[in-house]
């Protein structure tokens, strides 16, 4: 079994927590409302900006050794920049103020997430950020184009205010390739639990991101009325 096929098995218990999200079935049913699609989207944006700052700081922690490895993520920063930008744009096609969400807080669960994604790599090893690729990226081939086709036909939303989710979709599947031809590279058995150690906790704490949200909490994101 290679390292990635042990990181599918492995996880399979932790991704079932994720998955049975109540939030993630109702977008499967067509039950989402506009205010929690809304709600999903500001979550996405408080984790999402923090993508190219969580890759940088891993690339400059990484030995010479893997320099390999330091390319990869390189390739990776190119792909995931501007990322944010297109989920505030998301929220301005749905009718929200994206500029208020940009300056809103996370939910705690949110903020949970991302700090534990630096502490892992400024305090115990920096490889332990792939566990939180390995969730986001194999989460959104999984589920993104369904839950967008599922809610875009529900609230008959324009093309426009998906563009994140459809990204993060079926487009996703040569990323997941790539990505398990990198872990498949890591020999170091330390390096390997750590990776599969932190994939595990990042399906908890992405669950509990996907369990935080609220349709109410979209309320803060409407347009102010024109005096």
């Amino acid at each position: 079994m290679s390292f990635y096929e042990q990181l599918q098995t492995d996880t399979a218990r932790e991704r079932e927590y994720l998955m049975s999200a109540p939030i993630i079935g109702r977008a499967m049913q067509q039950e989402v409302v506009l205010e929690e699609y809304v709600a999903f989207l500001a979550q996405a944006y408080h984790h999402v900006k923090h993508t190219v700052p969580l890759l940088m700081a891993t690339g400059a922690r990484i030995g010479f050794d893997q320099e390999w490895l330091r390319e990869a993520i390189a390739e990776y920063i190119e792909e995931e920049t501007g990322h944010q930008q297109w989920i505030l744009n998301d929220i301005e096609h749905c009718g929200f103020d994206g500029q208020k969400v940009a300056e809103s807080l996370p939910n705690f669960a949110t903020e949970l997430m991302v700090a534990y994604a630096h502490d892992t790599i400024n305090r115990v090893n920096p490889l332990g950020f792939f566990g939180m690729v390995q969730v986001l990226e194999g989460t959104s081939i999984q589920i993104a184009d369904y839950a967008a086709d599922a809610i875009q036909s529900k609230l008959g939303l324009p093309d426009q205010a998906f563009s994140y989710l459809r990204s993060h979709g079926a487009l996703d599947q040569e990323h997941v390739k790539f990505f398990a031809n990198l872990m498949d590279r890591i020999e170091s058995e330390a390096d390997r639990r750590q990776i599969l150690h932190c994939a595990k906790r990042f399906y908890h704490l992405y669950g509990d991101v996907f369990r935080s949200i609220d349709a109410d909490q979209a309320q803060a994101f409407r347009k102010s009325s024109a005096a």
